[in-house]
C-alpha cells in the first residue's frame, strides 16, 4: 500500500499494527524492512521510528544485531491480559449502563447493526474495525479519565488477539451473540447485567485464543520478556 506522507508516522504505526492483526505479519517473524519500504513507498527512517512505537506498545521486539521481529507473547501472558481487561471492560460496562442517555443508545444500537452486518458477510477485518469503535464508544460513557487511559493502552494490543480469536470454529457467532445481549441490558440500563456479560465476553475471547494455540500446537511453556528475549533462570 502507499502511504501519504502528510500523516506519515501515524500511518506507518497503523498500517504494521494491523497487518500483524490479520497475519500478514506473524508472531515471531523478522521484519523485512526493505520489503515494507518498498510496498510502502517510505525510506527506512519513518519506518523505524515507527518500529520504536510498536516496541514500546511490546508488539515488536528490537534485537541488536539481528533487527525487529514481531512478538510473540505467551498464551500465559495473553490470558493475562484479557483477564485485566475483562476487569476494565467490565467496569466500562457498568458505569456507560448507568450514565447512558437515549441519544447515546441510539449511537450504540447504529454500531451493533454495523456489526450484524459484518457478521452476515463474515467480514472477520471489518467485524473488529466496528468492533473497536462499540468498546471505545463504551469506554468514553464511563466517563472516568484514568480508567480511559488505561484501557486505551490495553485495547491497541488486546485488538490483534480480538481478530485471531474469531478464526475458532464457532466463535465469531458466539462473538454476535453476545453483543446482542449485550445490547439487551444497555436497552434495559441493567448495569450489573451489562458488567457481567461484558467479563464474560472477554473470557470467552481468552479461551478461543488458548484453543487455538493448543490446535496449532504453539510452545506455551517460555514466555517472552519485553526485550523479546526468553526469561532465563539465574
Amino acid at each position: 500500500m502507499k502511504i501519504k506522507k502528510s500523516t506519515l508516522h501515524t500511518q506507518i504505526v497503523d498500517a504494521l499494527r494491523e497487518m500483524i492483526m490479520i497475519g500478514e505479519l506473524k508472531h515471531g517473524e523478522k521484519i523485512n524492512e526493505n520489503d515494507l519500504c518498498a510496498s510502502m513507498e517510505i525510506s527506512k527512517t519513518p519506518l523505524r521510528e515507527a518500529l520504536r512505537v510498536l516496541s514500546a506498545e511490546n508488539l515488536i521486539s528490537l534485537v541488536p544485531n539481528r533487527g525487529a521481529f514481531v512478538t510473540k507473547p505467551s498464551t500465559g501472558e495473553i490470558k493475562e491480559m484479557f483477564a485485566v481487561m475483562s476487569v476494565l471492560e467490565g467496569v466500562c460496562a457498568h458505569a456507560a449502563a448507568e450514565k447512558m442517555t437515549p441519544a447515546d443508545f441510539s449511537h450504540l444500537e447504529g454500531l451493533h447493526a454495523k456489526l450484524e452486518e459484518q457478521f452476515k458477510f463474515r467480514n472477520q477485518k471489518e467485524y473488529i474495525r466496528v468492533n473497536n469503535r462499540y468498546h471505545s464508544f463504551l469506554q468514553e460513557l464511563a466517563g472516568n479519565r484514568t480508567l480511559n487511559q488505561i484501557v486505551k493502552g490495553l485495547r491497541k494490543k488486546i485488538l490483534l488477539y480480538r481478530f485471531q480469536s474469531l478464526n475458532l470454529p464457532g466463535r465469531f457467532e458466539d462473538s454476535i451473540k453476545e453483543h446482542r445481549e449485550l445490547l439487551t441490558a444497555f436497552r434495559d440500563r441493567d448495569a450489573p447485567k451489562a458488567e457481567k456479560i461484558m467479563k464474560n465476553h472477554l473470557r470467552k475471547q481468552s479461551q478461543a485464543i488458548e484453543a487455538l494455540a493448543r490446535r496449532m500446537g504453539e510452545d506455551k511453556s517460555e514466555p517472552q520478556t519485553t526485550s523479546g528475549q526468553s526469561r532465563r533462570k539465574k
